[in-house]
């Protein structure tokens, strides 16, 4: 891409701009918003996976005191036509999953609510349930496509031939479990029906992909709705689409004129309502040659899907782009199952199937007798093996080499199980992660001068990453002024068209419709415009990823100790090294970065939603059993980056962060655990049991 961006406010660490109002507790998130005199829902939720609802009795609930409204199929407004069959709630009697909204109860206080809603009396016509996911199930089958658009399967060369013929091979079998969104703000809305307008303040990832679901289903007109998402604390994408809550609480707002309707999911339902990470069955098989060089790659994945609304992941889609290889195969099956919706966790596909790839490189530097940085080196590749198209920017190779040196690498033991600090095993992993890099089209930007200031308007939104800060420092670059005379607005679908902030898509999107907004500006107004002086400009449309395949890279490097007694696993340190484009704030990123890597790190010592096959139930749905890392589990976790700017992407330089952090930790750590203790563990979480069974016989044969 010619003509970039000059970089002058792009680089430098500035605080966030909403930072006092977050920590002074000022910042207005979805459910803060203030009505005179709110009304509160509470879900009534379906108490089997499978089945119809037979009848629905509210008459107890409906004589309790304060109790203003219920809802249930009867009484529901019709909603209209939709593929997301997920989001058509009220409208039928059939029970798809346990968890399943069929009703609501709307009072004056959330705890008249809550006690209401335990009033409805459900009676049901069950259906056996299946909840069981495994590979030899006979009725898996192939999606026609998977996330992204990707083609299901891909088969170049002869796989299984090559395979045979290699002199080393890897054939292995690599699970990660069911995960869940756990995001510090739940999911909330306000709805406000008025003057056959409706208003949600809605906890989402897009307002524009809010109002462009929800207007249509609700049988609105477009200027019927408006979304307002001023702050957002988290998402990991949970919150890049509405789902059936939503089209609750504006269910129950359309049957109250005049009262806004607020909902709060509590943890236990966010378990049911918002998505979750699929688990995952991953076989990979490698093939190479003596000196490592890969021959064959073939990656199949089962995973599940729900029998309400299909969604695919593509779990094996990283394998394709990462390392080169002249004969590949990746598969997706799916199973569908009685239980809730999958949907978008944290870079879905890369962050489950590259667990499985790396774990399965470092067999292979075993197998080969090499260092596992060098066995990657040695299977770099300068264009995607996939597309044949050379990289906007790879420097993967200078991620490992920076990374081994920073990390004192040279100083390994190659040897597993060599080094002992009292009852702590202790080793080194490495592992190496990509990441797509995505500008979306469909983003529009809106400048305004006046009084000396620019008022930069665009509907994206600030999930917590830093979008006030960062789109303030493009703006700021592109109008060639100061940040302080900047000021952003963001968060409302009645603001120029944005795409979701998914897929680490957000800056690269909209900072560059911004910068074309502030080139169109001054070429219409020049650089002493007049008072009131607007334009508005629309993201380029690019045929990058017809002559490029953008990705981002990263390698992750972690220290880890194994207690040779308990099978405890703690790591000491975690380093990431990315390359991804120019940094727009250094602070915002390396939060960003190494947040990711605290979630991998979380992924791969203890997040597990364990199922109960028996009811399709997920058991252990709050915080108290469902474990993810804490102060205590973080120890010297750090994240680097490359000097580098993207010529290609964008008018920036730069390239999505907001996943490739969490991309290959795990991988990491479970390699590390081998090094450690010489048990290679396949599966995630890397729980002490797995450590335990494997040295049980040799326990038992001392003791004999």
């Amino acid at each position: 891409m010619t003509d970039m961006l000059t970089a002058h406010s792009m680089g430098t660490p500035l605080v966030r701009q909403d930072a006092v109002a977050k920590v002074t507790g000022m910042a207005p998130y979805a459910y803060d918003h203030r009505q005179t005199d709110p009304a509160y829902l509470h879900p009534v939720q379906a108490s089997i996976a499978r089945g119809r609802v037979v009848e629905i009795d509210t008459t107890a609930a409906d004589e309790l005191d304060g109790v203003l409204l219920t809802l249930t199929r009867h009484d529901a407004p019709r909603l209209a036509e939709s593929e997301d069959t997920e989001m058509l709630i009220l409208q039928h009697d059939e029970v798809a999953f346990r968890g399943q909204l069929i009703g609501a109860v709307v009072a004056r206080t959330p705890e008249i609510a809550r006690e209401a809603a335990a009033l409805v009396r459900v009676t049901y016509d069950e259906e056996p349930t299946d909840a069981r996911l495994s590979a030899d199930r006979e009725d898996l089958y192939r999606p026609d496509e998977i996330n992204g658009g990707f083609p299901t399967d891909t088969d170049t060369g002869g796989v299984d031939a090559a395979l045979a013929s290699s002199a080393v091979q890897v054939d292995q079998t690599y699970t990660t479990p069911m995960e869940h969104n756990n995001p510090m703000e739940p999911h909330t809305t306000v709805a406000l029906w008025q003057e056959e307008h409706l208003t949600l303040w809605d906890s989402v990832q897009g307002v524009h992909a809010a109002h462009s679901a929800l207007a249509p289903l609700l049988r609105l007109e477009p200027e019927q709705l408006r979304v307002v998402t001023p702050f957002v604390g988290g998402g990991f994408g949970s919150k890049g689409k509405p789902h059936s809550h939503e089209v609750l609480v504006a269910m129950a707002a359309m049957r109250l004129p005049g009262r806004a309707v607020k909902l709060a999911l509590t943890r236990q339902q966010m378990f049911t309502l918002v998505g979750y990470r699929t688990p995952t069955i991953n076989h990979v098989r490698l093939g190479a040659d003596r000196d490592g060089r890969l021959q064959a790659i073939s990656h199949e994945v089962v995973e599940q899907t729900a029998r309400l609304y299909e969604f695919a992941e593509q779990t094996a889609v990283p394998t394709r782009t990462v390392y080169a290889a002249p004969h590949r195969r990746t598969s997706h099956r799916l199973a569908t199952l009685d239980v809730p919706v999958p949907f978008w966790m944290r870079a879905p596909g890369e962050c489950p199937g590259m667990h499985a790839l790396e774990v399965a490189m470092d067999e292979l530097a075993v197998a080969c007798d090499l260092d596992p940085i060098e066995l990657r080196v040695r299977n770099d590749t300068a264009t995607d093996p996939e597309t044949g198209l050379p990289f906007t920017h790879r420097d993967l190779v200078g991620c490992l080499r920076e990374g081994a040196a920073r990390f004192g690498w040279a100083e390994r033991d190659p040897r597993p199980r060599q080094r002992r600090e009292g009852d702590w095993l202790v080793g080194t992993g490495v592992a190496a992660s990509t990441y797509p890099a995505m500008s979306m089209p469909g983003n529009t930007a809106r400048i305004r001068y006046g009084l000396g200031r620019y008022a930069v308007e665009i509907g994206a939104v600030d999930i917590g990453t830093g979008t006030w800060t960062a789109l303030a420092q493009i703006a700021a670059d592109a109008l060639e002024c100061p940040v302080a005379h900047i000021d952003l607005r963001i968060g409302d679908s009645d603001l120029p068209q944005a795409t979701v902030e998914g897929g680490s898509s957000g800056i690269a999107s909209w900072g560059g419709a911004v910068v074309a907004a502030a080139r169109a500006f001054r070429a219409e107004h020049g650089r002493l415009p007049a008072e009131w002086a607007q334009t508005e400009a629309d993201l380029p449309e690019s045929d990058v990823t017809q002559r490029f395949a953008p990705h981002s890279f990263g390698a992750q490097f972690a220290q880890v100790r194994v207690n040779a007694r308990t099978g405890e696993v703690r790591v000491p340190r975690m380093l990431g090294v990315f390359s991804v484009g120019r940094i727009v704030n250094p602070r915002t990123a390396h939060s960003q970065l190494t947040g990711g890597m605290v979630m991998g790190l979380s992924m791969a010592l203890h997040e597990h939603s364990v199922m109960d096959e028996r009811w399709g139930h997920v058991v252990n749905h709050d915080f108290a059993e469902y474990h993810i890392a804490s102060h205590a589990d973080v120890c010297d976790v750090d994240a680097i980056w490359l000097d580098e700017v993207d010529e290609h992407l964008n008018p920036m330089g730069t390239r999505g962060i907001g996943e490739i952090g969490i991309v290959g930790a795990a991988a990491a750590v479970a390699n590390a655990t081998f090094h450690a203790t010489g048990v290679r563990v396949r599966e995630l979480p890397l729980t002490p049991e797995h450590f335990l069974d494997a040295w049980a016989p040799r326990t038992a044969l001392r003791e004999q």
